[in-house]
């Protein structure tokens, strides 16, 4: 193998690593996207039935229950 055929050689390995490099670091930033997503969610819930029990509170201290 001459010089030139190492370099292209090593250029095609460096550009392999760098390309599975980066979908790994996609990867991870999509798993990461879709716990926070998750998160938000079940926060979301959480402050929902937070107000519903608050708003039932209400209608009960003020007698406007069914």
């Amino acid at each position: 193998m001459n010089t030139s055929q190492s370099a292209s050689y090593n250029a095609g390995q460096a550009k392999g690593q760098a390309q599975e490099k980066t979908g790994q670091m996609t990867e991870k930033a999509s798993d990461m996207m879709q716990s926070a997503k998750e998160s938000v969610q079940e926060a979301g819930s959480q402050m929902k039935a937070k107000a519903q029990d608050a708003a039932e509170a209400v209608k009960n201290a003020t007698g406007m229950k069914n």
